[in-house]
């Protein structure tokens, strides 16, 4: 008779373990944990006993346990664009942390830190910018409350701030933005204030709710004050952890040390990791066989929102992984066991669907002579897909087919890159992040790999491939006119010393040598100068220099047209 795990039954009915766990307990039903199995006819008589009402009185009485929960300090990610601060901030929270501990205090690199303030503790992942904070959060775990956004107020906004914005928000993380390097002369908060707002965002000083910290963090200028917004807002996320329920959290870290074997870094988010508990993560499994923080002092057990490395993993798991607490050494076996059946399982049928979908495309292709645009498609959520899977049958024509050969909610996969390069192809990806390995594949075998946050965008860059396919109509624009008033010939080839009488010449410009009105040569310009600089274009009223490819025959007089091939829209 089939089997069902209390936290697969949890999951299927939308509840969390401790929801469902509360409910067995007032139908009498025998559990040891979250990982205990259900009987089939049990689980549907649950699922018959659980209804609407129930459930919302459930999540009532879980509110209001959870009331009693306390509260635990808040998790900080710091983001930014590269050279705006991120590791000097990092670094300076940490040298405040260890200059409160004692003189030759061992520390070492855990994942995160703590930092203790009047008034409370703030945890911050040890590592700056979004790249494993984002592989953490494609492998479904939720990491961080707050994303402090750095940025330099002698710069203000730039592209990876921008990117770090959209990072955080899809995460969920609350975001708090400081302003660095308020200690150099070029410093401009006012600059950082209007970067902002450019982007939807307006500041606290502006009348609106984002926070801006003028900071540095080389002098330490607004460091408290940071510190203090982090917990203000952490207080009205009004974060709690149950300390007294069964561990879970996720793997910052994990490595092979030459002495001690596997080492992983984690952080606790519910419950109390203690020595001698069972864990799982993905597909990996072990028993807590020593436990060290990052004083490098030993453990015996760590709670919500700790950070420690622990021994006892016979494999690597993967950062970003969840952990949870087993009772035993069989579950564990069982649930890494099921999850590795499951994931081959997947990878079967999903390689089988692949096959079919390629041969079926070959073959439509073969079948007429239309052109195509072959697509993958990957969004967060079903809705996504659905609405986007209409918006692309609407695109479609009969001059310009769009074929979908996969779609799916998820983030792109390696085989995804696969199927889109043998089939000439294309990914799109809406509010999903590909991995990094995801993304290196696509740059080597040249698949267009393309994530959007807007649905308009996607809708554009649709429409401009299907433009795309068409054959396009140009025609000819004159961007302007020099004459040719002196001629040099140097070893290089000769040069046109001319002005520009009308409009400019560009340097990829077209060029046609008009004699008495007549077209005598056409081509493309080898070399423009104004004085001794290489230049991109000359604007009207200046002199400048031409050198022409395969040309040389210039008389004085001569007129050289500068045009551009300009594609005329057709819709």
């Amino acid at each position: 008779m089939a089997k069902i795990r209390i936290y697969q039954l949890a999951k299927e009915l939308g509840m969390t373990n401790d929801e469902l766990l509360k409910i067995l307990d007032d139908m009498g039903v025998a559990y040891k944990s979250h990982a205990s199995t259900l009987e089939d006819t049990t689980a549907e008589a649950i699922k018959e006993l659980i209804g609407e009402q129930k459930v919302a009185e459930a999540k009532r009485k879980a509110e209001e346990a959870r009331k009693s929960i306390p509260h635990r300090p808040p998790v900080v990610v710091i983001m930014g664009h590269v050279d705006h601060g991120k590791t000097s901030l990092l670094d300076y929270l940490r040298k405040s942390r260890i200059a409160e501990k004692e003189a030759g205090g061992i520390t070492q690199h855990v994942g995160a830190f703590e930092v203790k303030t009047p008034g409370g503790t703030v945890v911050f992942i040890d590592t700056p910018g979004h790249e494993a904070f984002t592989t953490i959060r494609q492998r479904g775990a939720k990491v961080a409350d707050i994303a402090v956004i750095v940025i330099a107020a002698t710069e203000g906004v730039m592209p990876q701030t921008r990117e770090a914005i959209a990072h955080a928000r899809a995460s969920g993380a609350k975001v708090i933005f400081a302003a660095n390097k308020m200690d150099l002369p070029g410093a401009d908060i006012n600059k950082v204030h209007q970067d902002l707002m450019q982007l939807g965002m307006v500041p606290v000083a502006y009348g609106g709710d984002v926070e801006v910290l003028p900071i540095s963090a080389k002098t330490g200028q607004g460091i408290p004050d940071l510190l203090e917004t982090i917990l203000l807002t952490a207080e009205l996320e009004d974060l709690r952890a149950d300390p007294k329920a069964e561990a879970q959290g996720v793997i910052l870290e994990a490595r092979v040390d030459k002495q001690a074997g596997v080492l992983v870094s984690l952080l606790v988010q519910q419950g109390t990791l203690k020595i001698g508990d069972f864990v799982v993560a993905g597909e990996h499994w072990g028993k807590i066989r020593a436990m060290s923080d990052a004083e490098g002092a030993r453990r015996s057990e760590a709670g919500p929102g700790s950070a420690v490395q622990v021994l006892g993993f016979s494999d690597l798991p993967v950062a970003g992984d969840t952990f949870t607490w087993v009772p035993d050494q069989v579950a564990a076996k069982e649930i890494t066991e099921e999850r590795i059946l499951e994931r081959k399982a997947s990878q079967e049928v999903a390689e089988l669907g692949r096959a079919r979908n390629l041969a079926d495309l070959m073959r439509s292709m073969h079948e007429a002579e239309q052109k195509e645009i072959n697509l993958i498609l990957r969004t967060d959520t079903q809705g996504s897909l659905e609405a986007i899977q209409n918006i692309l049958a609407k695109e479609s024509t009969e001059e310009v087919k769009i074929h979908v050969l996969l779609a799916g909610v998820g983030a792109p996969s390696e085989s995804d890159v696969l199927l889109a390069s043998t089939a000439n192809g294309a990914i799109l990806s809406f509010n999903v992040n590909p991995s990094g390995s995801v993304k290196k594949m696509a740059e080597q075998k040249g698949v267009p790999l393309q994530t959007f946050r807007i649905i308009y965008e996607l809708i554009d860059e649709i429409r401009k491939m299907v433009k795309g396919q068409r054959e396009p109509v140009f025609k000819e624009e004159i961007l302007g006119t020099a004459e040719v008033r002196a001629i040099f010939k140097l070893s290089r080839g000769t040069i046109a010393g001319c002005m520009v009488t009308s409009g400019k010449i560009t340097r990829n410009a077209d060029i046609r040598v008009l004699r008495k009105g007549k077209e005598i040569w056409k081509g493309k310009i080898e070399g423009l100068k104004r004085v001794k600089d290489d230049v991109r274009e000359v604007a009207q009223g200046f002199e400048c220099g031409i050198l022409l490819e395969g040309f040389t025959e210039f008389q004085e007089g001569d007129i050289l047209e500068a045009t551009q091939q300009v594609e005329v829209a057709t819709d």
